[in-house]
């Protein structure tokens, strides 16, 4: 199995494909991610069309057991990110 690819093959590879100098392309990269980190945070969710969706979950607090030793313990409430890949990307990957 081959090697991920490095965010590095992937702005160039990015940049080669868009006409754009890897620079231009970095920079560009740095500021789609930044928006969808500021709409999750505000909106709790950000679609990316044909690829997915990716969404803030608020989890309840809840007993789980220490494998270890079997004793109950008190799991708190928290906020969890999850990503929800689309049905396109599904069909065209698997």
């Amino acid at each position: 199995m081959a090697k991920p690819m490095t965010k590095s093959q992937f702005m160039a590879a990015l940049a080669e494909k868009s006409g754009m100098s890897k620079k231009e392309m970095t920079e560009m990269w740095e500021v789609f991610v930044s928006m969808i980190y500021t709409h999750v945070k505000a909106d709790g969710e950000v679609t990316l069309p044909g690829l997915g969706k990716v969404q803030k979950k608020d989890r309840k607090a809840r007993m789980g057991r220490n494998p270890a030793t079997g004793e109950s313990i008190h799991i708190p409430a928290k906020t969890v990110l999850k990503f929800r890949v689309s049905k396109a990307a599904k069909d065209a990957i698997l």
